[in-house]
């Protein structure tokens, strides 16, 4: 486990890798191997250990320190978290990069950041050299073998030091605008990983040999501080994968050996779809620990797969300084359920006029309880301080959820407080609906955004991507969505396009859906179904 003092994320490794050095860390699939044209192997802590030595002794002697930032694009390779290590053990701040990222995210993202050296593979060197010139920046990209040139002069330094040192700067999604860059401290991913530990109930993790498998990209707080943190605070081995792949996902998880899975709510849905077979249930998976599983799938799921899957809540910004997770017993399995607050946390559920809602739908507000309501949380939003400051405006997180709370303090998500669609007074759920159109047998994927209505303010817009596009099909799914929902929260509007504007972790992104369902509004192609939705309508 990792002890209450560590000073690092390296110290938490070092430790672990004394205890257990035999013990493999990192496990490479032939598959993932064989994508990413490197060897399938499986790394024991030994190893790991002498590789980020290797590393961390080359930044050292290259003039890499305390407070220099560096911004990497390795994909789901290993190689991302022994850089990672190495730079920790040096003091210095990992950048992660979504290997998504084209030129002028790069670019603002590079000029943000302003960092001091730039690592990629080989076929991204040069973009993102590209986008440090049209940055303005003279940032050095290399591979990850090669010779290290010296720090960038004028780069920018990290703050802090110990526990509140800067260890990584991710970036938000970015799906309502520009991403933020969420400065992480050491503490932040430490917590992470006692909080995994230490959870306990239907995602206990013991000290014997835990297995987990994530094919979620490692670019994110997901992967680097609950999946590698939890691993190395109890000994056990992470297979990460390149990404999600249906076909041979469960081949992945039988041949991993995997006590455990990380998921996005896509990934049960997309499970589900494919044929029955008896080996359904053969694998060696306690629990699977994620969020965003279709409500109506999740008990289905269950069932034919035999393990739970543990829903849980926190964001980039909160860490593990606020976690709520249905990891204990009784469940409410099918309810969009996310557990109970426990003690470590202090929460509020508030209306637009900022008073407690009694029961109602509302913002959530956290924070970590105690002395330091930060604790565990990011440091601040990097250049930003109006964003920090309005993020914790009256000493609380604002989150942008929008939950409810049973009397006996389950918390349920209803949605995120962008994405609620206000038609003539009522407010409807964005993921509702996008839900109910996913279990639609012709939809392979749904998103639904507000578009302007002279008469009722708001009107659902639904950008739909189906095998076989059609009038009578758009006409069709609404009428159908009036056997499954209030009238007024079927699509008033069907677009059908060929892909969703997603994030790479399969989240939709509510700013680019926004503009989109804007442009096609007024199209030809677009199916106005506005007339179907009456009150009266079966």
């Amino acid at each position: 486990m990792i002890a209450a003092d560590c000073p690092s994320v390296y110290a938490a490794f070092a430790s672990s890798a004394a205890r257990w050095p035999d013990r493999d860390l990192l496990n490479v699939l032939p598959e993932t191997a064989q994508v990413y044209g490197i060897e399938p192997e499986s790394i024991p802590y030994r190893m790991f250990s002498e590789r980020v030595g290797a590393i961390a002794s080359r930044l050292s002697d290259a003039g890499y320190g305390a407070g220099h930032r560096v911004m990497v694009l390795l994909e789901n390779r290993p190689a991302f978290f022994i850089w990672f290590l190495a730079l920790n053990k040096i003091g210095a701040s990992i950048v992660p990069v979504n290997p998504d990222l084209r030129a002028a995210e790069l670019k603002y993202m590079i000029g943000h950041a302003e960092p001091a050296l730039a690592v990629a593979i080989p076929s991204r060197l040069g973009d993102l050299a590209q986008a440090a010139r049209a940055a303005g920046l003279d940032v050095a990209v290399i591979p990850p073998d090669a010779e290290l040139p010296s720090p960038r002069q004028g780069a920018r330094l990290a703050k802090g030091k110990g526990i509140k040192a800067e260890a990584a700067m991710l970036y938000t999604s970015g799906t309502t605008g520009q991403p933020k860059g969420c400065v992480l401290p050491n503490e932040y991913f430490l917590m992470a990983g006692r909080w995994y530990a230490n959870a306990g109930g239907l995602c206990a993790l013991s000290t014997y040999g835990e297995r987990m498998i994530t094919p979620l990209p490692i670019f994110h707080m997901n992967a680097m501080a609950y999946s590698l943190m939890a691993m190395i605070a109890v000994g056990g081995c992470l297979t990460v994968l390149d990404r999600f792949h249906p076909s041979t996902w469960w081949h992945s998880v039988r041949a991993s050996g995997a006590t455990c899975l990380h998921y996005l709510g896509v990934m049960p849905s997309m499970l589900m779809g494919l044929p029955d077979s008896d080996q359904d249930k053969k694998h060696t998976v306690r629990f699977g620990f994620g969020a965003g599983v279709d409500p109506k799938l999740h008990k289905a799921f269950e069932r034919r797969f035999g393990f739970p899957l543990v829903e849980a809540w926190a964001m980039t910004e909160t860490g593990a300084g606020a976690v709520i997770c249905a990891n204990d017993l009784p469940r409410r399995v099918g309810e969009s359920c996310l557990g109970k607050p426990g003690p470590e946390l202090d929460m509020r559920i508030i209306d637009d006029a900022g008073h407690d809602t009694a029961g109602a739908p509302g913002e959530l507000l956290v924070r970590h309880a105690g002395d330091d309501p930060k604790r565990g949380f990011f440091a601040e939003y990097y250049k930003n301080p109006q964003a920090t400051a309005e993020a914790w405006q009256g000493g609380w997180f604002h989150t942008g959820d929008i939950v409810r709370q049973d009397p006996d303090g389950s918390v349920f998500f209803v949605d995120r407080k962008k994405n609620v669609i206000r038609r003539s007074g009522e407010n409807i759920a964005a993921v509702e609906v996008e839900s109910v159109l996913m279990r639609h047998p012709a939809i392979r994927q749904a998103a639904v955004a507000a578009v302007p209505d002279p008469v009722r303010g708001d009107e659902v817009f639904a950008c739909i991507v189906a095998d076989a596009p059609s009038p009578e099909l758009a006409d069709e799914i609404t009428r159908w969505c009036l056997t499954q929902l209030a009238y007024y929260k079927a699509p008033g509007y069907i677009a059908f396009v060929g892909e969703l504007p997603l994030t790479a972790t399969q989240k939709i992104q509510r700013g680019r859906l926004k503009a989109l369902a804007s442009e096609r509004l007024g199209a030809p192609d677009t199916h106005d179904l506005r007339h179907l939705k009456k009150r009266t309508a079966a």
